[in-house]
């Protein structure tokens, strides 16, 4: 008996002291949950009332504004001080947020536009004269390593690699004068070195240029890798593992992409325009549809920019003493006589002015005054890298060639990741 009212009291000693447990529990002051301040673009998001949109079509700078009460002479004060940081009259369709104020009359005081993934332009109306600059959000850099083996084409290969296209437009320009990217075969190789671009660390923010890279074409390795030759200049070239430059004198063709050579230099030819008689062809014709950008081949003078008979419009373009080039039935021209143009400059767009079946342009190529085949010609290439800078180079492309010696190849590689087109602001 004496057990079991011991038994009893425990018990209840138990429950008191839980109780006052509990108690003493609920009467101690909680620290309170400090809410966390949200920042975009330097600014308190807490401060403001946010709105997330993009602009519309035929939408204005200056009707956006006005519809959210930003008086008229900041308006003008922005567009009239700061056309230099951003022209109001180009804004395009693109994502903002708009920092209005709290109070009930909710007037925006500031204004931001994401030009790109990563740039963005600030205009800040809470000062009696409103202002504007330019910002750029956090970027990471991430090198990546990329190896693949061809079975159809270069442009489907890297996307089974889950690599930006743009990588292959990088690598098909450095390529462009040693390797015919039409005439691949299965089983050549490539590795590429460049670096991915990333906000918050996970959202795609674009490529940089390529570091160093390999192609092996016909079972020929050709190593690429960027140099500064004149730094005056800036101007930068690839170069392969033996210092020679892998840019020609002359680009290939006078379109980059979407392409097809649809009639070759052929003195024989007979042509249904003219009732297949015979008739020499002394061009070489590239499809390609209506509107697609012309480019010269090698840097040069504009000599002519005219239409003439059945050449329709046309460019030809004076290269030295030596070359000379000559492009037919464009649409439009870009350049006039007189003009300098830079190898790979736009001169015009495709046509089909003067005598031609189809949407094309007819690339005529002279050599010493005379009309010859370009894809049967020995054409110059440029200059290697002096002698003087040559040391220098190889010690600076050693690791590089080395890394990419050591990059495997891969048959199929992982699965592309998720690109966003465009990155709301919000995020």
């Amino acid at each position: 008996m004496q057990r079991f009212f011991g038994a009893i009291l425990a018990l209840l000693v138990l429950v008191s002291c839980k109780e006052k447990k509990e108690l003493v529990q609920q009467l101690e002051p909680k620290n309170p949950v400090e809410k966390p301040i949200v920042k975009r673009f330097g600014f308190n998001l807490d401060d403001f009332n946010v709105v997330y949109d993009t602009i519309k079509k035929g939408e204005t700078f200056g009707e956006l504004m006005l519809k959210n009460k930003v008086d008229y002479p900041k308006i003008i004060h922005i567009a009239e001080q700061y056309k230099d940081t951003f022209d109001i009259r180009r804004i395009d369709r693109k994502p903002y947020v708009l920092l209005k104020s709290k109070d009930t009359s909710e007037t925006a005081e500031v204004f931001i536009y994401q030009n790109d993934k990563i740039n963005y332009t600030v205009f800040d109306f809470r000062d009696s004269t409103a202002n504007a600059y330019k910002g750029k959000r956090k970027v990471k850099s991430v090198e990546r390593e990329v190896a693949g083996i061809i079975e159809n084409n270069l442009s489907e290969t890297l996307d089974n690699l889950g690599v930006d296209y743009n990588v292959t437009i990088d690598l098909s320009e450095i390529y462009a004068w040693t390797i015919d990217f039409f005439r691949l075969e299965k089983g050549d190789k490539f590795k590429v070195i460049y670096d991915e671009y990333f906000i918050n660390d996970s959202i795609y923010a674009g490529r940089g240029s390529i570091k160093a890279a390999l192609f092996e074409h016909k079972g020929t390795p050709i190593y690429a890798f960027p140099y500064v030759t004149d730094s005056l200049k800036n101007i930068l070239d690839y170069y392969d593992q033996d210092a020679n430059n892998l840019r020609s004198t002359f680009l290939r063709a006078p379109i980059k992409f979407g392409y097809r050579l649809s009639s070759r230099y052929n003195l024989r030819r007979r042509i249904a325009y003219y009732g297949y008689k015979v008739r020499p062809h002394k061009g070489t014709d590239y499809a390609a549809p209506v509107g697609t950008p012309i480019i010269a081949t090698a840097d040069g003078t504009v000599t002519e920019s005219t239409r003439k008979g059945g050449n329709g419009r046309y460019v030809k373009i004076r290269h030295n003493g030596t070359y000379s080039t000559q492009y037919l039935h464009m649409k439009k021209q870009k350049v006039k006589r007189g003009e300098f143009v830079r190898q790979g400059d736009v001169i015009g767009w495709v046509g089909m002015t003067g005598n031609t079946g189809g949407p094309h342009v007819c690339y005529r190529f002279w050599k010493n005054g005379r009309q010859v085949d370009p894809l049967r010609e020995k054409l110059p290439s440029a200059e290697p890298i002096v002698d003087s800078l040559r040391t220098e180079y190889l010690s600076h492309i050693d690791p590089l060639k080395t890394q990419l010696d050591c990059i495997e190849f891969l048959e199929r590689g992982p699965i592309p990741i998720q690109q966003e087109d465009q990155i709301t602001l919000n995020q």
